[in-house]
């Protein structure tokens, strides 16, 4: 039970910060309204309402036993009456008079006259309304063979002080919660900007000289990540230097290989070193693929089924099928996608006759599938088939001419991207490369 109710209070509560500190300031203060006016209305308002109505309950009641007594004259006591205490009185003559109460039962002042009319006169001897006019209550009392009717201000039963009270305690209120939103939002600004850079630094993309803001707190998060992004950076452009330098210092070589292969006459030894330097150099390209840094390239907006279209017709093989929608578009680096792709479709050749590219979308996603009709991948390989150089022994991946890096490449270019990768058993019984990218 109580883990039920945790999960539903946090299911509720908002997800963001800057909503959730506005929560921890709004709560306190609305409570705090909440509970002051409680007591201002029970302890103060009311109370006060209640010794006015009674007062003006009572002056009626004294008006009407001065009426009775018949050593005084009816008119001057009713001009005395409404001089003084500021009564209007008029007595009608009405023996059909409806004394049935529609008064409003949620209305304190309609509950206070109730109460204190009916302790004085019982539940037919009168009738009131306080919506009748705007600034005075009716009240009529019965007498006799008809009854008397009373017009008081209303500021006689109820205190205008309950306006001003609920405007002072609102106003200052609302300008609390004003001035706290401005302050929240400076403070989660940088928490979101951060968030944001280490967001496009994750999918590769090139990010401005971040400049850390806010708290304390915030400040060190910011430096820190800028040390590790600036550290980053430098590694990798490190190791593209060295591994550039590597392949111009093999290729001198290699070059001179070929022009000595070209001067041998055995033509059998001459293919075979031939076929060998070949695979050499292709394996080389592999590794400076593999190597090769993202951060140079920036994002796009581009058509994805316009790139697909052109990278399965330069292959010009009619084993190749396509499901594609037109005019598919995707925010972020062309070549890098195209390498993806290239890779996955090379992938599937080299080892099946039949190949199907199939592309979709939704409102969040792109769907991306390559499938083939090849021997497959056992299942408990998916995962390690991604890493850098691994090879299993059997069927798709024992070539003598791949180092194990097509999926490892295409691997890090969609992840780079936001988007995720896996592999399944293809319709075609071979393997299925599935690919979701965020959009």
């Amino acid at each position: 039970m109580f883990y039920g109710l945790n999960k539903f209070v946090k299911n509720i509560l908002p997800k963001r910060l800057f909503y959730r500190a506005l929560l921890i300031v709004a709560v306190p203060v609305i409570v705090l309204q909440i509970v002051v006016t409680i007591v201002f209305f029970d302890s103060l308002w009311i109370k006060t309402n209640k010794g006015m109505t009674k007062a003006v309950v009572n002056e009626i009641s004294t008006f009407i036993e001065v009426y009775n007594d018949e050593i005084y004259n009816k008119n001057e006591i009713t001009n005395l009456f409404s001089i003084y205490q500021d009564l209007n009185i008029e007595f009608i003559q009405d023996n059909d008079f409806n004394y049935n109460h529609d008064e409003r039962w949620f209305s304190p002042i309609d509950r206070t006259l109730r109460r204190e009319l009916k302790s004085r006169y019982g539940t037919s001897e009168f009738w009131f309304d306080t919506t009748g006019y705007k600034e005075l209550i009716d009240i009529r009392i019965k007498y006799q063979d008809g009854y008397f009717k009373f017009l008081i201000p209303r500021d006689r039963v109820t205190s205008s002080s309950a306006r001003i009270f609920a405007l002072w305690i609102t106003v200052p209120a609302l300008i609390m919660v004003l001035i706290s939103l401005i302050f929240l939002k400076n403070q989660t600004r940088p928490i979101t900007n951060l968030a944001r850079a280490a967001e496009k630094f994750g999918k590769g993309e090139e990010i401005e000289e971040f400049k850390p803001s806010g708290a304390a707190e915030i400040r060190q998060a910011g430096y820190e990540f800028d040390k590790m992004r600036k550290r980053i950076i430098r590694h990798l452009n490190q190791r593209s230097e060295m591994l550039s330098g590597i392949s111009h210092d093999l290729r001198t070589p290699l070059t001179r290989m070929k022009l000595q292969i070209a001067f041998i006459k055995e033509k059998g030894l001459a293919n075979k070193l031939s076929e060998d330097i070949n695979e050499m150099e292709k394996m080389l390209n592999e590794y400076l693929q593999f190597t090769s840094s993202a951060y140079l390239e920036k994002d796009e907006i581009f058509d994805l089924s316009e790139l697909i279209q052109e990278i399965i017709k330069k292959y010009n093989n009619d084993n190749i099928s396509i499901k594609i929608p037109s005019r598919i578009h995707i925010n972020g680096r062309k070549n890098l996608i195209k390498r993806c792709i290239n890779n996955l479709i090379d992938n599937a050749i080299k080892y099946g006759d039949k190949v199907v590219v199939e592309l979709s979308k939704n409102n969040n996603n792109l769907f991306l599938k390559v499938e083939d009709n090849g021997p497959g991948i056992p299942e408990k390989e998916y995962d390690n088939v991604f890493k850098p150089f691994y090879k299993i022994d059997k069927g798709r991946a024992d070539s003598k001419s791949s180092v194990g890096l097509g999926l490892s490449i295409a691997s890090d270019i969609i992840r780079s991207h936001g988007g995720n990768i896996k592999l399944e058993k293809s319709s075609l019984k071979g393997l299925g490369v599935k690919i979701f990218l965020p959009v």
